[in-house]
């Protein structure tokens, strides 16, 4: 039987060795340059760019073990992750791939070779699957598959058969490169009976591997074109091939899972026995397949947030807890020490995992660590969001075709405090609900997040020029952005409308002209990439001349962005190329990040890492790995050995090399995730003590730079810092800007700039003075309420009954007050209610013999707060609530009183 690593390496070595494939090494988890992909989802994401025809590659033939995650959109099985044997958060897809190379007959061939000469994999139980066509979208069948399995291969005829384009047709997205597909599926059923069972959802019969043929192009209109080059594309879950040649039923039962399953055990003290509905073995799935995908996301640079990618990594995490707080009774953290187990077993095929697994460690333990701190509260809440859930009524079922298993809807208002209170992602939160029969109500939930995030959206949107081009477009020499802001280039056309034109005339229409995007044959304009922002500047030619506001990159071509200011400009034209002088800045600032980013390892320590930066005229940020903000005397010494680097002029200088022998100069730093091409650029400082692949733009001594400073630092996330930087002429007009506020101060406090922390100290000391005096005379004036309160206090056989309104204080010192009249009562129900500005809250506390009676305050409150427009609850003997109509106080106070005399007599 083949262990997993050997069976990856048969399927590499298969296309290598047998058919001249390239291995090409798995990009990273975390996509570098594609906005649209949370997470690396496909073996094919790192070759979109040739797929859209805008990059190319030295191969035509490919072949990798792709990790990828899939938490969200329509591959979001989430759910499903340990409740079955075969869906995964974390998985290796195993893929081949031809770029206009080989098509449908080779690939069909060969995977059926592999599949069962090489593997062994008995015929009989294996079918395929060919696109039958769609009227509909005026698409044919695929003919040539079918015909080709049937030719090519010796598969059972009666095993070939054709469904729709939901399961028979890929496409990238709602536009783009898209094309039939052929999948194989294995039959595990005992009888081999199981061809009717295809694309049924039964995991008795799975599919295996799916086969892409690129082929077409669809535009705007949903109109398809032949592409001019073919492109293969094959994905094939490792996971699920290794538990078919191992003879699993579990994806978890293959030596991929069994040594997390061994570690877990062994953490836990439990026994894994395979069952599908028992929580403990629910639990050993869950937390072996999340922390897969915590080590790798977290490797690549995907730290938990509270936002996006961030936001779905705490997910993952937590819900691992949640099974681990449930099924394990684990009450401290756990989780990071089966991260050495992950890159042990994975590292030879991963080797990034080696890199730092400690810090992987910290950053999963601290998590933990906070989440321990509400999980508790969290889970109490939970139940009582259970017990108030709204039961499904005849009526609703069939209005909202509610199944029959369920018995409630959890309101949406309970799973958004569990999010902004407790920290439950609300996935988790479905989970739970689902466990015990209930649904959620999505709609008040998506309302309520809608509302709490509704000051962080109204973000500036930056104009921007259509660049999705379907025909090929001629790429860009911009060596000489290197050599200075002037050159010479030939127009070769310009980008409007999602179209490059060749031919006739680009002219100036307007202050209100849209931009469009310039290309020539060669540029001295630098495209963003690397963090550095792109050049503006003119274009200019003997008819015309063309102001340019940004310069991006599509695929290898240099896009210039803008408008023609002056007559016009035509293809075929030779240009004058000035890139505006402001530069000169962001080559400081570019310089200065290298220099910095030394200067941070060399204070704060080797785990610091680039995580992002943005290089523009006026300053920069720099992302870093870090936790914690620096100390005043880490930030001073940054300072220091920056600016020290600055004064000794040292030159900067850079070469090209090949990457391989790049990476073996010693200190030399690279971006893990970034791609890099056969040949890369170097820029070296002084002896080399700051060496790093880089392709922007620098100066050619650190002299140049001038005075560096920092401006700020903030936390971006768990582990990761941000500071924003300046150097040059900003720098100087931030010191003289410091300088003025030191100035204003010391005229204001009326003492030197030295003496100034001296000053604010004693004006502190002041300060905390006199609020001592103010909170004394507050409780004074409370204790005063509250005593009247309880000379007003009605009495029920013994019982005080003292309600009535407080003035506007602290939960706390309600608090404080409440206890204080429990105690001189003996026996009491406290019902206090106070406002503060817009908001109105209350306060329930019983003695413990009305408790034993069976008096609860949380249910007291629960019936009271409504009247002032809110909601709450809490414990038998104590309870709090709040609202938001501070009016109708004395409204649910009265109520209040109705309540409490309605129990004591029953009347």
């Amino acid at each position: 039987m083949p262990g997993g690593k050997e069976i990856r390496q048969q399927f590499i070595d298969y296309f290598v060795k047998e058919h001249g494939h390239t291995f090409v090494p798995s990009s990273s988890v975390v996509p570098v340059d594609d906005p649209t992909l949370m997470f690396t989802n496909a073996g094919m994401n790192q070759f979109k760019d040739v797929f859209l025809g805008t990059g190319t590659r030295p191969y035509r033939r490919a072949v990798n073990s792709q990790k990828c995650i899939r938490v969200s959109g329509k591959h979001n099985d989430l759910e499903e992750v340990g409740r079955d044997t075969y869906h995964h958060t974390f998985f290796e897809m195993l893929g081949n791939w031809s770029f206009g190379d080989y098509y449908k007959a080779e690939a069909i061939t060969w995977a059926w070779d592999l599949l069962t000469r090489v593997w062994g994999i008995e015929k009989a139980r294996l079918h395929a699957t060919v696109f039958a066509g769609d009227d509909k979208e005026g698409l044919e069948a695929d003919e040539e598959a079918y015909r080709l399995w049937l030719e090519m291969t010796d598969i059972d005829p009666t095993h070939v058969h054709r469904f729709g384009k939901k399961d028979n047709f890929w496409m990238m997205g709602e536009t783009g490169p898209c094309g039939p597909c052929t999948e194989i599926h294995i039959d595990r059923t005992p009888d081999k009976s199981g061809g009717k069972l295809i694309n049924r959802g039964d995991p008795r019969v799975i599919e295996i591997w799916n086969l892409v043929f690129i082929q077409y192009n669809r535009d705007e209109s949903g109109k398809l074109h032949l592409l001019p080059a073919k492109h293969v594309d094959t994905g094939m879950g490792f996971e699920r091939i290794t538990a078919i040649l191992q003879g699993k039923d579990s994806n978890y039962d293959t030596d991929i899972f069994a040594p997390l399953i061994a570690a877990i055990g062994e953490l836990t003290g439990k026994r894994y026995r395979g069952s599908l509905t028992d929580l403990v073995d629910i639990g050993f799935r869950v937390i072996a397949d999340h922390i897969r995908m915590l080590t790798f996301a977290i490797t690549d640079g995907a730290l938990p947030g509270n936002k996006g990618r961030g936001s779905v990594v705490r997910s993952i995490l937590r819900r691992a807890m949640r099974f681990g707080w449930e099924a394990f009774d684990r009450r401290e953290p756990f989780l990071y020490r089966l991260v050495p187990v992950v890159v042990e077993h994975m590292g030879e095929a991963f080797p990034e995992l080696k890199y730092q697994p400690q810090r992987v460690m910290d950053v999963i333990r601290r998590e933990e660590e906070d989440f321990l701190r509400t999980i508790e509260r969290g889970l109490r809440y939970f139940a009582q969001a259970v017990s108030r859930a709204r039961p499904v009524s005849p009526e609703l079922r069939a209005a909202e075709q509610i199944p029959e298993g369920i018995r409630g809807i959890l309101s949406g208002k309970d799973v958004f405090e569990l999010h902004t209170t407790y920290g439950f992602p609300p996935d988790m939160t479905r989970q739970m609900a689902r466990e015990r029969s209930l649904l959620v109500d999505e709609a008040e939930y998506a309302r309520l997040m809608a509302e709490h995030e509704e000051k962080s959206r109204a973000q500036p949107v930056a104009q921007q020029v259509a660049l999705h081009v379907h025909e090929p477009l001629p790429s860009t020499d911009d060596r000489a952005k290197w050599f200075g802001l002037t050159g010479q280039g030939t127009i070769l056309g310009w980008i409007e409308t999602n179209r490059f034109f060749t031919t006739g005339r680009l002219e100036a229409r307007g202050e209100e002209a849209s931009p469009v995007g310039l290309v020539l044959d060669r540029t001295c304009f630098y495209a963003e990439a690397g963090g550095q922002v792109g050049d503006c500047g003119y274009i200019t030619t003997n008819t015309g001349t063309f102001e340019v506001t940004d310069t991006q990159w599509l695929g290898q071509t240099v896009v210039h962005l803008g408008t023609v200011t002056a007559g016009y400009i035509a293809p075929g034209q030779l240009a004058r190329l000035q890139v505006d002088s402001i530069r000169e800045f962001t080559r400081k600032n570019h310089t200065a990040t290298h220099l910095l980013h030394w200067a941070l390892r060399q204070v704060l320590g080797e785990h610091v890492e680039q995580r992002g930066s943005k290089v523009k005229p006026e300053g920069f940020t720099f992302d870093f790995s870090h936790v914690g903000p620096m100390r005043p005397e880490e930030r001073m010494r940054v300072e220091e050995l920056v600016n020290e680097k600055i004064y000794q002029d040292l030159p900067v200088t850079w070469r090209e090399l090949p990457i391989e022998q790049a990476r073996k100069l010693p200190g030399v730093r690279a971006f893990f995730g970034d791609k890099y091409g056969e040949v890369v650029r170097i820029v070296e400082i002084g002896d080399g003590f700051s060496r790093e692949f880089c392709g922007g733009t620098h100066v050619d001594h650190t002299g140049q730079i001038g005075p560096f400073l920092i401006l700020s630092e903030e936390g971006l996330g768990k582990g990761i810092r941000r500071v924003t930087c300046t150097t040059a002429r900003q720098a100087v007009l931030a010191m003289q800007r410091y300088e003025r506020l030191l100035g204003q101060l010391s005229a204001q406090l009326r003492c030197s700039a030295d003496e100034l922390p001296m000053r604010l100290e004693a004006l502190q000391e002041e300060i905390k003075r006199l609020q001592q005096q103010l909170r004394r005379a507050a409780t004074t004036d409370l204790n005063a309420a509250a005593d009247r309160l309880l000379q007003q206090a009605e009495d029920y056989a013994g019982v005080k009954v003292i309600v009535g309104e407080m003035p506007s204080a602290t939960e706390e010192q309600i608090r404080q007050q409440a206890d204080r009249l429990r105690q001189k009562a003996g026996s009491a129900v406290v019902v206090l209610g106070w406002t503060d500005d817009t908001r109105v809250q209350l306060l329930a506390a019983l003695t413990q013999d009305l408790v034993e009676r069976g008096l609860h305050a949380g249910n007291l409150l629960r019936q009271v707060a409504p009247a002032v427009g809110g909601g709450g609850g809490g414990k038998p003997q104590f309870a709090v609530a709040g609202g938001r109509e501070p009016a109708k106080l004395p409204e649910a106070l009265q109520l209040a009183r109705r309540l409490i005399h309605k129990y004591l007599t029953g009347a």
